[in-house]
C-alpha cells in the first residue's frame, strides 16, 4: 500500500483576507503553488489562513506577493518590543537576525537609540515566541504596550543616574593611575618624585589595585555582556572592550607579579590603557543615555497635554474619574478653563474651544450641540456636556503620540547599508587584531611581544562600531523630537532623508500655519481718519487721529 509522505520543508502560516468562497481558496492555493520552492499549500476559508510548506529560502515577501497578485491580501500584525542590553550596532544586527528567524515574522526593524524593535508578522505569531528568541540571543525583551511612557522615562533616568555614578567612580580611580604612569611624560620631575616616595614596584601595585577595581567595578558590565557574546560566537562592542582591556590588564599583571615569565626588555605595565579605555567608553554611554532622554521629552510633553481626570456623569451624579477609566459613551461635563479629556461629541451647552494644538488656528472655535471636540484642547469659556466617542489609544492625541514615536523609531534607507557593514564589522576587527599581533610578533622591532600586544589592543579598541550604529537613529530621534517641540510632526522618519534634498516646499494648508496667536500686520484707516507717523506706502504707527472735531462727531467716534 502506498503512503503519501509529508512534503519536507519549512511550514509557514499566512493570514489571508478577501476570500469569500471555495473558488477564492482555489485561486490562493494555485498562486502559492506557483512560487518556486513551495511544495504544498492548504488554504482554510473559515480561519482565513494559508499553510505553506516550502524550502527555507522561500521568504514571506515572495508568498505575500503571490497572494497579492491573485487579488487577495496577506494581513499583517505589528508588535513593538522594548529591547534591553543592546550597546552597539552589532547588537542591533543580532536582534534583527533572531527575530526574522521566528516563523511568521515578515519584517523586523531594531532601533538602537530608542532601544526598541518593530516586528511585522503574517501568521499570528505569539509575542512570547519573539521574546524567547531575543532572550536566547542574550538580550531582554518585553512588549512595548505593557510599559507606559512614564515608566520608560523613569527607567531611562535610572539608567542615566547609574551610568553617571559609574563614570565618576571610574574617573576618580583612573586619574591616579594615569598620573602615576604617564605623569613623567607630562610633568618634569614626576618620575623622580614617584621613585623617591612610592617606589617603582609599589607604584605598579597601586596601579594594579586601582585598575582592577575599575575593570571589575564600573567596567564589569562590558564583561557581563561581552564574554557571553564571545561564547555564542556573536561578538559585539562589549566583547571588543572586554578583550582589549583584559589583554592590557592581564599582560600588566604578569609583568607586576611574575616578570620572569616575560622576555627580557618586555616587562612593562599598561594599567592606564585599560582604565582609561573603560572610563572613556562609559562617558560615551552616558552621553548616549542623555541624548535618548532629551529626545523622549517631546513625547512626554505631548502626553502631558491630556488631563489626568474627567468629570463623568454616572447614575445621575458627576464624579471625577481617572481618564484611563473613561469609556466610549460616557457623558462628560466640561467647565470653563478645563481641558477636554477625550474625543467626543457635544450634547448640550455652547462654548469656544482653543484647538491650536491640533489645527494651529489661534482663535478659539465655537462649539455647539453636535460639534466634535478633541482630547487635549482647551475650553476657554462656557460649559459643555459631551459624549465620549474615542478613548485611550483611539484619540487624536494618542495617534499623534504614536506617529511621533514611529517616526523616532524609523530606520532611514541609509541605515540598511550601515547595518550590513556592522554585522561583519566586529568579527573582521577581531581578525585584523589577531593578524596585527602576529605580524608585529614576527617582524616587529624588539621587544616584539610588547609592540604586538599594544598594537593588537589598539585595533580592538579604536575600531568600536558604536558611533556608526548610533549616528543615524540618534539623529532621527533628535530631529523628530525637536520638530515636535516646534509643532512640526513627521509621519515617517525617512522624510528627514528626503528633506535633505528639498529645494521648494509647497503648503496647501492655508490659514493653519500660524504662530499660535493673532498679530496686527496692517492698519487701514477709514475715510476721515489718518495713520499717525505713516511712512512710505501708508504703513507706520497704529495711532489714529481725527482732522477736526466735526469729522469726529459726524462718525460718532
Amino acid at each position: 500500500m502506498n503512503t503519501l509522505a509529508e512534503p519536507a520543508g519549512t511550514v509557514r502560516i499566512l493570514q489571508v483576507g478577501g476570500m469569500s468562497c471555495a473558488s477564492c481558496v482555489a485561486h490562493v492555493e494555485k498562486a502559492l503553488l506557483k512560487v518556486e520552492g513551495v511544495r504544498a499549500a492548504s488554504v482554510n476559508l473559515a480561519t482565513e489562513t494559508a499553510t505553506i510548506t516550502a524550502a527555507p529560502a522561500v521568504g514571506f515577501a515572495q508568498l505575500a506577493e503571490a497572494v497579492a497578485k491573485a487579488g487577495y491580501e496577506v494581513r499583517r500584525d505589528a508588535l513593538d518590543l522594548d529591547i534591553e542590553g543592546m550597546s552597539c550596532a552589532a547588537c542591533v544586527g543580532r536582534v534583527e537576525k533572531v527575530l526574522k528567524r521566528v516563523p511568521g515574522v515578515v519584517e523586523a526593524s531594531v532601533n538602537l537609540a530608542a532601544r526598541s524593535a518593530h516586528v511585522e508578522t503574517a501568521g499570528g505569531v505569539a509575542p512570547a515566541a519573539l521574546i524567547e528568541a531575543v532572550k536566547k540571543a542574550g538580550f531582554g525583551a518585553r512588549p512595548r504596550a505593557e510599559v507606559s511612557e512614564s515608566r520608560r522615562a523613569a527607567d531611562a533616568a535610572a539608567e542615566e543616574r547609574q551610568l553617571q555614578r559609574a563614570v565618576w567612580l571610574a574617573a576618580a580611580l583612573t586619574l591616579p593611575v594615569f598620573v602615576l604612569e604617564m605623569g613623567s611624560h607630562l610633568i618634569p620631575g614626576m618620575h623622580d618624585w614617584v621613585m623617591a616616595t612610592l617606589g617603582h614596584r609599589q607604584s605598579w601595585w597601586l596601579q594594579f589595585a586601582l585598575t582592577t577595581v575599575v575593570l571589575f567595578g564600573p567596567g564589569l558590565r562590558f564583561f557581563q555582556k561581552g564574554v557571553p557574546a564571545l561564547l555564542r560566537g556573536a561578538p559585539d562592542m562589549n566583547a571588543l572592550v572586554a578583550l582589549g582591556t583584559s589583554a592590557a590588564w592581564g599582560y600588566s599583571v604578569v609583568a607586576t607579579f611574575a616578570p620572569g615569565l616575560l622576555p627580557a626588555g618586555t616587562v612593562n605595565v599598561y594599567y592606564e590603557a585599560a582604565a582609561v579605555i573603560i572610563t572613556l567608553i562609559l562617558v560615551g554611554r552616558l552621553l548616549e543615555a542623555r541624548a535618548r532622554g532629551r529626545t523622549s521629552e517631546a513625547i512626554q510633553r505631548l502626553m502631558r497635554i491630556q488631563p489626568r481626570t474627567a468629570r463623568v456623569v454616572r447614575d445621575g451624579e458627576a464624579r471625577e474619574v481617572p481618564v484611563e477609566e473613561v469609556a466610549v459613551g460616557d457623558l462628560i461635563e466640561l467647565r470653563p478653563g478645563e481641558k477636554v479629556a477625550v474625543d467626543g461629541e457635544v450634547v448640550s451647552g455652547s462654548s469656544f474651544v482653543d484647538e491650536s494644538m491640533i489645527t494651529g488656528e489661534p482663535l478659539p472655535v465655537e462649539k455647539r450641540t453636535g460639534a466634535q471636540v478633541v482630547g487635549g484642547t482647551l475650553n476657554t469659556r462656557g460649559a459643555l456636556s459631551f459624549r465620549a466617542t474615542k478613548v485611550g489609544a483611539d484619540t487624536v492625541l494618542a495617534q499623534i503620540i504614536r506617529m511621533v514615536e514611529a517616526a523616532q523609531g524609523a530606520k532611514l534607507p541609509i541605515q540598511a547599508l550601515v547595518d550590513k557593514v556592522t554585522m561583519v564589522f566586529v568579527p573582521v576587527v577581531m581578525g585584523v587584531a589577531l593578524l596585527t599581533f602576529l605580524v608585529w610578533l614576527a617582524f616587529g622591532p624588539a621587544p616584539a611581544l610588547t609592540f604586538a600586544l599594544v598594537n593588537a589592543v589598539a585595533v580592538l579598541i579604536v575600531a568600536c562600531p558604536c558611533a556608526m550604529g548610533l549616528a543615524t537613529p540618534t539623529s532621527i530621534m533628535v530631529a523628530t523630537g525637536r520638530a515636535a517641540q516646534l509643532g512640526v510632526l513627521f509621519r515617517q522618519g525617512s522624510a528627514l532623508q528626503v528633506l535633505r534634498d528639498a529645494e521648494v516646499v509647497a503648503l496647501d494648508k492655508t490659514g493653519t500655519l500660524t504662530v499660535g496667536r493673532p498679530t496686527l500686520t496692517d492698519l487701514v484707516p477709514a475715510r476721515g481718519f489718518a495713520r499717525r507717523g505713516a511712512g512710505p506706502g501708508g504703513r507706520g504707527g497704529a495711532a489714529l487721529r481725527t482732522p477736526d472735531r466735526r469729522s469726529h462727531r459726524r462718525r460718532g467716534a
